[in-house]
């Protein structure tokens, strides 16, 4: 028997099994909007972690009047980001895909804030240099924009390449992210 308790902005669900004995909560998927300089960042997740972090352009998607209470660090923690206060994350991440692909984004995290690595240095990092297609597939799959680094991932020879929210994004966060801020030339 299923049954749903709503509360104090909340909604549980009650799955009462056969025997009667045994009652799990579960906590839906929350999600709020945010307005960031690269377009509207959409977080969805509940108190047991985050399940994406993702991009759109400005107008698709209206920004959340209310935050919800779990995502309110990752809301913070990203405003930080963008305010040019925090280099690195500290958020409970629900990592959903394959073995390969989770290899893939747990190497993205030790790239460091101001570094780049390519995807063939990637591939061997993990131990397979054959594997780099895969690595880069991976890669576009990650459900954790800029908390999970995929941007940091380059052209062997320096190029910006394979970025799915853009390759103007991905200029946009690694000149953010790097300790060499060029002053304009012109006023």
């Amino acid at each position: 028997m299923r049954e749903t308790l709503h509360g104090g902005g909340k909604v549980k669900e009650i799955i009462r099994q056969a025997d009667g004995n045994s009652v799990s909560l579960r906590m839906e998927p929350q999600e709020a909007f945010i307005q960031t300089p690269l377009g509207i960042t959409a977080i969805k997740g509940s108190t047991s972690g985050l399940t994406s972090i993702s991009i759109s352009d400005p107008g698709t998607t209206p920004t959340s009047a209310i935050v919800p209470e779990s995502l309110k660090p990752a809301v913070k923690q990203l405003q930080e980001y963008f305010d040019g206060k925090r280099t690195t994350f500290d958020l409970s991440l629900n990592f959903k895909g394959t073995d390969f692909q989770r290899r893939v984004w747990q190497a993205l995290l030790d790239i460091p804030f101001g570094k780049t690595c390519s995807y063939l240095e990637l591939a061997r990092r993990l131990g397979d240099v054959k594997a780099i297609r895969a690595v880069a597939a991976a890669n576009g799959q990650n459900p954790f924009w800029i908390v999970v680094p995929c941007h940091r991932i380059i052209g062997s020879d320096g190029s910006l390449i394979g970025y799915a929210g853009g390759l103007w994004r991905k200029k946009w966060l690694l000149e953010h992210e790097s300790p060499y801020k060029q002053q304009s030339l012109f006023v």
